[in-house]
């Protein structure tokens, strides 16, 4: 068994910090064997260099190696891209084509960004990690394979598999070995000499000398927080390197080449996605619904007050207090109504909720303040019926027509909204 250093020389790993030293430790412990491997990091940590460590010094280092970036291959082609596909299997597939699992046979597939798989394509990848058998698309005969997989990711599993969007079993089938590699910030010694191999690397590609950092610059270096972890210290070093005709780097001049240099903040990596507008605008919707409930309480004591003929200046004075008073006597039916918004669409709510509290009032005042009072109900409902209509319409366009996908985002079941696009005729 080859010892640590002499991998990093022979696989270009720079740099001595015991997080990395371990990781590659743990590649040359579980080459000889035939264990899945997942390695985890941060975008720009190095993670392809593992699995080409442990490719050449297993017994398959004879076999092909095979990389594939699954989150730069098309959802509906993957499947075609990783299992093959049948002549006619789909539009377009005039011929039989083999798959990476079929060509890579005896060999190491490197799955990168396995995290942006889609869920259909784990199922299969499962099954092949279970007993080596996978299906092309279009054909019902297994075939067989023998595949060492190592897989890579950049995503929070644990976060991603709460989510559903990585099954649980297939993250324990990969990850039998997990190998991870420390973030650039946290190899603090490594920093300068990185920076170091990769200026004189790009001094004899370009034929220019080589640059060297002033003592602050050196300092600015190992200060900053290197978001992009060592692919971003490579692309400075670049830059640097072919854009300063001075080969002496000052402190300003390498901060010039850092953005956000006055942050001291290590970098954040952002997995959560903005909520969609879709989702703002119900939020929008049952605050109004809210507001407009309050409204219509206000309108009926007031019209109560005004009926028993009491002075209308003293009724203007003591409108605060009296609002008060109503938001403590209708604190039921709000909370009625927020029940129903979790558990149905506003349709639910706002004739059957709002118009119950506008019946109780209109039995204590006069019929034709009655009929005032409807007047308001019906216009508001019709606005809502029409927000409503307009939020269905968004969620079926959005999802192409899928019901199950639309009800979910709506927050509604799938036969509610069916009964939905019966009543108006969507």
């Amino acid at each position: 068994m080859e010892n640590v250093q002499a991998v990093k020389q022979r696989f270009g790993i720079i740099g001595n910090d015991a997080g990395l030293n371990r990781a590659v430790e743990k590649a040359v412990q579980v080459a000889p064997t035939d264990i899945s491997v997942l390695v985890t990091g941060e975008s720009g940590v190095g993670k392809e260099s593992i699995p080409k460590i442990i490719h050449s010094l297993s017994h398959r280092k004879h076999g092909k190696y095979i990389a594939v970036n699954c989150g730069a291959i098309p959802e509906g082609t993957i499947d075609s891209e990783l299992f093959g596909h049948e002549k006619g299997a789909f539009t377009g597939a005039t011929a039989t084509r083999s798959g990476y699992f079929e060509v890579a046979d005896g060999g190491t597939i490197f799955l990168d960004e396995v995290g942006e798989l889609p869920l259909p394509t784990q199922v299969r990848l499962l099954r092949v990690l279970e007993n080596g058998e996978f299906l092309k698309v279009g054909s019902s005969k297994a075939q067989k394979t023998d595949v060492r997989i190592v897989a890579a990711t950049n995503v929070n599993m644990a976060e991603a598999i709460e989510k559903g969007k990585f099954r649980e079993d297939l993250y324990y089938r990969l990850s039998t070995v997990e190998i991870t590699l420390p973030p650039l910030r946290k190899r603090h010694e490594d920093i300068h000499l990185l920076f170091r191999k990769f200026a004189s690397d790009f001094a004899q590609k370009y034929k220019m000398p080589t640059i060297r950092l002033e003592d602050a610059a050196v300092k600015l270096l190992l200060q900053y927080k290197w978001g992009g972890n060592i692919r971003q210290l490579r692309n400075v070093a670049e830059q640097v390197s072919v854009l300063e005709q001075n080969r002496t780097i000052s402190y300003e001049t390498l901060k010039s080449y850092l953005p956000d240099v006055g942050s001291n903040l290590p970098a954040v990596i952002n997995t959560k996605k903005p909520e969609s507008d879709f989702s703002n605008e119900r939020e929008i919707l049952y605050k109004v619904l809210f507001d407009m409930q309050r409204d219509i309480n206000d309108l009926k004591k007031l019209t109560m007050e005004l009926m028993k003929g009491e002075n209308t200046d003293a009724v203007r004075e003591d409108n605060a207090s009296l609002i008060n008073k109503i938001y403590s006597q209708e604190t039921d039916h709000e909370a009625q109504l927020a029940s129903i918004v979790e558990e149905d669409t506003p349709q639910s709510y706002d004739v059957e909720v709002v118009s119950q509290t506008s019946e109780n009032a209109v039995a204590e005042v006069a019929e034709d303040k009655y009929h005032f009072a409807e007047e308001i109900q019906e216009e508001e409902n019709l606005s809502l019926h029409e927000k409503e209509l307009e939020l269905i319409k968004k969620s079926l366009e959005k999802y192409d027509g899928k019901r199950k996908d639309a009800a979910k985002e709506l927050g509604i079941s799938e036969r509610t909204l069916y009964r939905k696009i019966k009543q108006y005729n969507l």
